[in-house]
């Protein structure tokens, strides 16, 4: 073996890059090893891995054409593994073409807009806390704050906890950030409010101060792209196979299995198919689809 790493990099895919016997390794080979072996060498700096695949591709032919001249393509075990990679690999690559590659920015833009439409408002609450260590302290706090104190000011001074130099500000949170029993507090509070009696946590004891509240910003289309993107992915893996289903018909030997497999159909899927349905596609099957490439 004598190429370059450049020069691999730069063949065309019907280039020849190595000889193994009488089979032969072109480039086109090279990448569909690199897309299977490729992990297994992330350790080896970029120049070497690509070299380190053509060598594994090199020993698999090697072998593999010992195992042809044993006739082991013909042991009813190896000849069905040798079906299921020819199926894999179409279903793999059609999916590829027809699913993944025509999924726009455009459609994930609209689906975008329609989930956030459908959103129900989330409120969110915009609080300071005073966090000390005793009740008393707790109960001292408050003494003070209705005495006209400054929230902030008394934070400062007292809390203990690491939002105290910053006058107990902790930001905006919403439903399901905090501890149960702040956050039910916190939320019972008007804008201007604090709480008139001290608020027990793990953490020790809370005085609450809720500056305002506010429906949640949803989040920014950049932020749940990939989200969207497997969520059409699956909608449209889902009417693929459910559409080539209807039109091959899916006939099982064994009723019992029919019966089993779309039980199981149902229960991956979260619905209910008609209990005659065999060309219902299964989910299970949609986890060996081919996933997104971040761009």
């Amino acid at each position: 073996m004598t190429f370059a790493a450049g020069q691999v990099a730069q063949a065309a895919d019907s280039d020849v890059v190595a000889k193994v016997g009488k089979s032969t390794v072109t480039e086109a080979e090279l990448k569909a090893a690199e897309a299977e072996l490729g992990p297994q060498f992330q350790s080896l700096p970029a120049d070497k891995r690509q070299l380190a695949v053509l060598s594994a591709l090199i020993d698999i032919k090697a072998l593999a054409a010992e195992a042809e001249k044993a006739k082991m393509q013909n042991d009813p075990a190896v000849k069905a593994q040798l079906e299921f990679d020819r199926d894999r690999a179409l279903h793999n690559a059609y999916f590829a073409k027809e699913g993944i590659a025509k999924i726009s920015d455009d459609e994930l833009k609209a689906r975008y807009d329609e989930e956030i439409k459908a959103m129900p408002p989330r409120k969110e609450v915009h609080a300071r806390h005073i966090l000390v260590k005793t009740k008393k302290e707790a109960e001292d706090v408050i003494k003070e704050l209705e005495g006209g104190a400054d929230f902030q000011k008394v934070a400062k001074e007292k809390s203990t906890g690491p939002s105290g130099p910053s006058g107990g500000d902790l930001g905006f949170f919403s439903q399901g950030q905090m501890v149960p029993a702040f956050e039910k507090a916190a939320f019972a509070l008007k804008p201007g409010e604090f709480t008139k009696e001290p608020v027990q946590t793990q953490f020790g004891w809370h005085v609450i101060q809720v500056v305002e509240t506010r429906d949640a910003p949803p989040p920014k289309f950049e932020q749940v792209k990939d989200q969207l993107q497997q969520l059409l992915l699956r909608e449209k893996y889902m009417q693929m196979v459910g559409k080539a289903r209807k039109a091959l018909g899916v006939d099982y030997v064994d009723p019992k299995m029919k019966s089993q497999v779309q039980q199981l159909e149902k229960q991956m899927l979260g619905e209910q198919p008609d209990s005659g349905d065999a060309a219902a596609p299964a989910t299970p099957a949609a986890t060996a689809a081919p996933a997104a490439k971040s761009q």
